[in-house]
Formats: structure tokens, C-alpha cells, sequence
């Protein structure tokens, strides 16, 4: 390709099919692209993990990037509120709020109800012979996860994922009016919403081990607690960040166990691989793509001079596939060790819900494969047509 055409904001139907080619060869003669927009596009692991451990640097804040996208709308207030797109001091306090609620031991707690979760959807597929592997199983997995963790009652659980896929919609490099529109009314709705269930918990509160709400509301004489609009968005936030990400995580390790045979045969002959598989799936078809920072004072990258206010758009699906970190990087091997891809991120913002997330994948993946070990496609799959997360929209599969 011609990268000198290469335009984030207008990429080729191609490049959301498969944008790996197009990442290869801006990494090998453009690592640190200019963009039509004035911004720059990263595609070096090195690059990549310079900006994130450097927080002070390069800003993860989006007050200045996002007004003139969103303007005065409910997207924009959400999306400056949220945990990941903060510094500190509001980054830290709510992070700390958070992690509390996902220790190892309460994530441990957590594995025996995900198992039944997911042998029910099993129970299910199995009893119909076939299944769409977004909507009945992969999708279905991270909203019950996340509704459990914030309380939400089964029954009203049905919305969630629609407000979650219109609000992250809108982060595309170009959102459409339709999408700013859903977007908007998905946060509406979803404000409506919690203030009710936020109401509710004050009344009732829940145990603060488990039940992150509980722990957002916090003590009303701490001096850490959050605002009542900081503690709806980044109710909203956990939503978010661990839905759309986590669906594509096991849809997407389905798929390639698909598109590689030898390596499904290897992982069906010794299923202990599963936790290195879940890294490589993150690594090879990472979830979140892209992520972007601001650098807050004159800096140099790759040879070049950036002054402050500089955008960056950081090409996580590219670091991950860089040969300077991965030996054959365009190849899937669920057995790679080492395996430091920035699927999560790194540093101060690395995902707050890493080890949830790898759960669910292990859990999710390891039981449908040992159930279904000859699964196999019944259609076309489609992909979500999004350069940001990296997923589908259809997966029709045949298990009988």
C-alpha cells in the first residue's frame, strides 16, 4: 500500500477485514506517521510501551481531544469522567475504589458461578445443534459478569449490552450522526438507570468484598469518595471496558481456533494451554486496537520532535504484531512464551480488569472447546466493521 495515502479517519473497507498489512507496512517505513489530521500513528512496541509508562509525558486526559467531537453532550461528560480517560488525581482514586472489588480472592470467588453460567449457553447450544456465537455466547458472558458485579438485577440486565455498544461506537475515529445520536441516548438511558439503582443500593447496601457499587458509594465522610456524577460514569465505565472487549476476546480466540486447525488440535491434546492461548488470542487479534495520548510538554519519539499538544494514536494491534518483540509474529502459537503483548495496555492505566477478563476467556473458551470439540462454521462470519475494537458481528456455528 501506499502509506502516504493511509487516512485513520477514512480507511478502505480492506483495512477493517484486515488490517494487518496496512500496519506492517506503516511499522517498517513510517513507525511514527503523520496523519492527514495532524496526529500521529505509532505501530512500534517500543514506541507503544514508552508512552504508557510515561504518564506524565503523554496524558491519557481527553478534555481537549473530545470537545470537538462530542461538544456539550452526555457523550462528552461520560467519556472525560470515566477512570480511562483521567490522569490523576481523579484516575487514582477511582482506580483504587475499583480494584478493591477485583483482588485475586474475589476474582477466585467468581470462577464457580461463570462456570455455570457458561455450561448453561452450552447446555443450550448443544440442545439446538448450532449457535451465533456473538449473540447466544460471547456477548452473553461479560454482561452477566458485570451485571453480577454491580448488582443489576437479572431481569433488567437486557439493555446493557445495546448502551455499551453505542456509547464505545462513538469513540470510532469518524462516528457518523446516527452513531453520536445512539450514543447520546445511550447515556441518557443509562444515567436514568443507575440513578434508580444507585438509590436502591443506598438503601440496601451490599457486601463492599464483592459488590463494586457498594464500594463506589463508599462512606459518606471519606474523603476519597467520588461525586454522584463521577460514581454514574464510571458505573457506565465498568460496563464498558468490560464488555465489548471480553466479547471480542472469545469470539475472536473461537474464530482462529478455527482459521488454524494444528493449533486447535494442539490445545484439544494438552488443554493446559489455555492460559498461554488466552495471551496469544489477546496478542494475535487484540481486542482494542487502538488508544491515544497527548503529550503534555515538547518531546522527542522515534527521531521525531513532538510539542506539546501533540495527539498520538496508539496502534495496539501493530506493537502486538512487531517482530522486534514477537519471533513470527503473524503466526498464531498458543504455546508462545514469553508473551508481553499490550493487549490491556501497560503501566499506570494497564486494564483494571486484566485478570477478570482472562478468566472469562479461559472459562468461556476452554469449556465450549471441550464440549464441542469439532465445532465448526456454517456461514460467513462477519467482522464489526470498526477500526478501535476488533471484533464481529456474526459467527454462525455448527456443534453437532
Amino acid at each position: 500500500m501506499n502509506i502516504d495515502d493511509f487516512d485513520l479517519r477514512a480507511p478502505p473497507q480492506s483495512f477493517y477485514d484486515d488490517p494487518y498489512p496496512t500496519y506492517a507496512a506503516l511499522r517498517s517505513a513510517s513507525p511514527v506517521h503523520r496523519l492527514p489530521d495532524g496526529s500521529l500513528f505509532l505501530t512500534r512496541y517500543a514506541d507503544l510501551e514508552h508512552v504508557y509508562r510515561d504518564t506524565t509525558t503523554f496524558s491519557s486526559d481527553k478534555k481537549i481531544e473530545f470537545w470537538p467531537k462530542f461538544g456539550d453532550s452526555p457523550l462528552y461528560e461520560h467519556h472525560t469522567t470515566s477512570l480511562v480517560f483521567n490522569d490523576p488525581p481523579l484516575h487514582t482514586r477511582v482506580r483504587k475504589i475499583i480494584a478493591g472489588a477485583l483482588t485475586p480472592r474475589a476474582i477466585g470467588a467468581m470462577e464457580p458461578g461463570l462456570n455455570a453460567v457458561v455450561d448453561r449457553l452450552l447446555d443450550r447450544i448443544e440442545s439446538q445443534g448450532s449457535v451465533e456465537l456473538i449473540t447466544q455466547f460471547a456477548a452473553v458472558i461479560p454482561v452477566e459478569i458485570i451485571g453480577n458485579l454491580l448488582g443489576v438485577p437479572h431481569d433488567e440486565r437486557e439493555p446493557l449490552r445495546g448502551w455499551s455498544l453505542a456509547i464505545l461506537g462513538a469513540l470510532e475515529p469518524t462516528p457518523t450522526a446516527a452513531m453520536l445520536q445512539a450514543g447520546n441516548q445511550a447515556v441518557r438511558d443509562f444515567l436514568v438507570y443507575l440513578q434508580r439503582l444507585v438509590a436502591d443500593r443506598r438503601r440496601h447496601p451490599g457486601e463492599s468484598a464483592n459488590d463494586v457499587l457498594t464500594r463506589l458509594l463508599g462512606d459518606k465522610h471519606e474523603a476519597a469518595q467520588l461525586t454522584e456524577m463521577e460514581l454514574l460514569q464510571n458505573c457506565i465505565f465498568i460496563l464498558n471496558a468490560g464488555h465489548e472487549t471480553t466479547t471480542n476476546l472469545i469470539s475472536n480466540g473461537l474464530q482462529l481456533l478455527i482459521d488454524w486447525p494444528d493449533q486447535r488440535r494442539a490445545l484439544l491434546e494438552n488443554p493446559q494451554l489455555i492460559k498461554t492461548a488466552i495471551e496469544e488470542f489477546l496478542r494475535f487479534e487484540s481486542s482494542n486496537q487502538l488508544g491515544n495520548r497527548r503529550t503534555t510538554i515538547a518531546t522527542q519519539l522515534g527521531g521525531q520532535d513532538l510539542p506539546a499538544g501533540t495527539q498520538l494514536n496508539l496502534c495496539i494491534g501493530a506493537a502486538n504484531r512487531d517482530p522486534e518483540q514477537f519471533e513470527g509474529p503473524d503466526r498464531l502459537d498458543l504455546a508462545r512464551t514469553p508473551n508481553r503483548h499490550l493487549a490491556f495496555g501497560s503501566g499506570a492505566h494497564l486494564c483494571i480488569g486484566v485478570n477478570l477478563a482472562r478468566l472469562e476467556g479461559r472459562v468461556a473458551i476452554g469449556r465450549f472447546l471441550n464440549r464441542f470439540p469439532r465445532y465448526r462454521p456454517t456461514g460467513t462470519p462477519v467482522r464489526g466493521g470498526r477500526a478501535r475494537f476488533r471484533g464481529f458481528l456474526s459467527v454462525p456455528i455448527e456443534v453437532g
